[in-house]
């Protein structure tokens, strides 16, 4: 019964393109094609079929920024640093299992123990900002390199001021 009726369906549709080609003039307008019956759903930011590219890996997001740098002597995150580090807090509020480790540094200039000290009032500033903007205090660490590791070796103020800074670095 359900062939019987499938064939009937299928003949009157038949009978019933034929007799409307006949009435049919044409146009100049262009043939659209048909609509798929299902879309497949886009792979997620992909390009060329490349895999997508993480923001902390991606050269032009603004988590590929890493260093706060201080003046001297100071521990005060500086106003030009704030987007960076409210982007890095909202891709950490978003992440909750992605873990960071702050790392304070300063010159060369000053006792081991005073730049320790220093170093760690950076890396614990930077501490505060993103705990303020909503950021689990689970992951967060922080350490103090104070003079050790230097960025430049140089002697003079331009090398200084590069190594005044905090460095953010995310934990696998």
């Amino acid at each position: 019964m359900k062939t019987f009726r499938l064939a009937l369906t299928i003949a009157v549709l038949a009978l019933s393109a034929v007799a409307c080609s006949k009435n049919v003039k044409p146009t100049n307008a262009p043939a659209q094609a048909p609509a798929p019956a299902t879309v497949a759903p886009a792979a997620p930011a992909t390009v060329n079929n490349a895999p997508a590219v993480s923001p902390l890996d991606d050269p032009n997001s603004p988590l590929a920024q890493r260093v706060v740098f201080f003046d001297f002597d100071k521990s005060d995150v500086k106003p030009e640093y704030l987007d960076t580090l409210t982007a890095h807090a909202k891709y950490l509020v978003a992440n909750p299992t992605q873990k960071i480790r702050i790392e304070g540094y300063t010159d060369e200039r000053g006792t081991v123990e005073y730049n320790i000290a220093l170093g760690d009032r950076r890396a614990q500033a930077v501490r505060r900002f993103m705990l303020f903007q909503g950021v689990s205090a689970d992951q967060i660490t922080t350490v103090s390199y104070g003079e050790a590791h230097p960025s430049d070796a140089g002697h003079d103020e331009t090398s200084w001021s590069k190594n005044r800074r905090a460095v953010i670095v995310y934990l696998k």
